[in-house]
């Protein structure tokens, strides 16, 4: 006899079906689509034809593509190191005995409720017409240009919209860590006489590694998925010197007439990030096995 089902059950198949069956219509029934794509020569419209593995091949000839890759991996390894580092000291700094603690959590968490996009054309405004005005009164040489038209500095701008929105999520993530070591660890280690400095890299950093881990591979996955800032600040320019991974997929795909083409280079970029993603957890899981 078939076991009757009960109200609980009900309910938890009828909340799980409709997301499996949205999470598959929107997310990997297009993975799957951009795939079988990335074998033709579809330029996003019209027919097309299948081409093997042509588009992989063009790919490691194409110098946008190779010069978008330098350009992503540059920049998320200076995101990620900026933002773990500073991320780290405000964690510190919120999870010590200061006054409004709380709020001043609530207020460094505002840039990562805000929009990538909104961020952007904020920040924006600041380098193009804030700043150059500051330079200019104050005879600041540096400031008086926009770093965004410059095609050796943009990234820098960029990089420090990126950061200053990311940190908010890492810094929360490491307050996590940082409450989850006990007390008792401290008062042992001021009793055998340990600085604020060695205090922190003998007894809070290794407890804490396994947040260190969490933050790495979320920040550098999001760091290598660079693009709202892209897209508001500098669309890839000046000269294609801040065109990213993401940007280029989405110019050349949607409007460039290379469907197929950049469908292939998303799937090497998915690869690409998961590849990355293991190496991480696997040299953190080894780093936490060793403490």
């Amino acid at each position: 006899m078939k076991k009757k089902m009960s109200n609980r059950d009900k309910t938890f198949w009828a909340v799980i079906i409709p997301v499996v069956i949205l999470f598959f219509a929107f997310n990997t029934l297009p993975m799957i689509k951009g795939v079988i794509y990335s074998f033709t020569n579809y330029k996003g419209y019209g027919t097309y034809d299948y081409v093997g593995f042509r588009n992989y091949a063009d790919l490691f000839t194409d110098s946008r593509v190779g010069k978008s890759y330098l350009f992503t991996f540059k920049y998320a390894l200076a995101g990620t190191v900026l933002v773990n580092v500073l991320s780290m000291i405000m964690a510190v700094g919120l999870n010590s005995a200061i006054r409004f603690k709380s709020a001043l959590r609530g207020i460094y968490f505002v840039p990562n409720i805000l929009g990538g996009l909104v961020i952007g054309y904020i920040f924006s405004f600041i380098f193009t017409y804030i700043l150059p005005t500051v330079g200019n009164v104050f005879h600041i040489g540096f400031l008086q240009n926009s770093i965004l038209a410059s095609e050796k500095y943009a990234w820098i701008g960029v990089l420090i919209v990126g950061v200053w929105q990311a940190v908010a999520m890492n810094t929360i993530i490491y307050i996590s860590g940082l409450q989850t070591v006990p007390e008792d660890v401290y008062e042992a280690s001021m009793l055998d006489g340990a600085s604020k400095w060695k205090q922190f890299w003998k007894v809070t950093f290794p407890l804490v590694i396994p947040f260190v881990t969490i933050n790495l591979v979320l920040s550098t996955k999001n760091f290598l998925m660079v693009f709202d800032q892209i897209m508001s600040l500098t669309k890839g320019g000046p000269a294609q010197s801040t065109e990213s991974i993401s940007y280029l997929i989405y110019k050349n795909g949607m409007d460039g007439g290379q469907f197929g083409f950049q469908s292939a280079n998303a799937v090497i970029f998915f690869i690409v990030i998961v590849a990355i993603s293991l190496f991480q957890m696997t040299v953190m899981n080894k780093k936490e096995e060793q403490l």
